[in-house]
C-alpha cells in the first residue's frame, strides 16, 4: 500500500519499508525521536520484535526524505495487531504524516485479515488517536518511564 498526498509543495509519501536501506531509514527515525528526543530508551528502541519475521515496518516520506515511521504485527493470531512506535520527526508533527502512517497502518492489518489493532499510546497523544477512530481501552499504563493509555480500533469497517 502506499499514498501520496501532495501539501502546497510538500509532497508527503507513506509505504512499507521493503529493502534494507528503508529499514535502516525507518529505525534511524525510530531512534531519533525515542532515544534522542524523548530519551525513553538509553542506546536503542530496536528489540527482538523488530527481527520478527510477521513484523511491518512502515516509513513516512516528506520530498523524498524519510521521516516518520511506525511497526506493526499480529498477536495471539492474525486477527489482532499491534502498532507501536510511531515516529514523526519533530519538524513535520504538523504535516498529515502521522495520520498517513497510522491510516496505512490500520489499513494494512485490515487488508491482512485483521479485525482488530492495539496500541500503548503516550497520553500526550490520546486525542490524536481519537481524532482517527480508536478508543481508550482500560486504566493509563506505565511504559519506559512514561504513561500510556492502551487504546484499540475496529478494523473490520475498513474492509470492503
Amino acid at each position: 500500500m502506499s499514498a501520496a498526498v501532495g501539501l502546497s509543495h510538500v509532497n508527503l509519501r507513506v509505504r512499507a519499508a521493503q529493502l534494507a536501506h528503508e529499514r535502516e531509514g525507518h529505525f534511524a527515525v525510530r531512534h531519533e525521536v525515542f532515544v534522542r528526543d524523548q530519551k525513553l530508551f538509553p542506546l536503542t528502541d530496536v528489540d527482538e520484535r523488530d527481527d520478527h519475521p510477521s513484523t511491518i515496518h512502515l516509513i513516512g516520506e516528506v520530498d523524498g526524505r524519510m521521516v516518520g515511521a511506525v511497526r506493526i504485527y499480529p498477536i495471539a493470531g492474525p486477527d489482532r495487531w499491534q502498532g507501536d512506535r510511531l515516529a514523526v520527526q519533530r519538524e513535520h508533527r504538523a504535516s498529515r504524516l502521522g495520520v498517513d502512517l497510522v491510516q496505512l497502518a490500520v489499513g494494512t492489518a485490515a487488508a491482512l485479515g485483521g479485525t482488530v489493532m492495539e496500541a500503548h499510546v503516550q497520553v500526550s497523544n490520546v486525542r490524536f488517536f481519537e481524532y482517527l477512530g480508536w478508543r481508550s481501552n482500560g486504566p493509563t499504563e506505565i511504559y519506559v518511564g512514561t504513561p500510556h493509555q492502551p487504546m484499540s480500533i475496529d478494523l473490520t469497517s475498513l474492509v470492503q
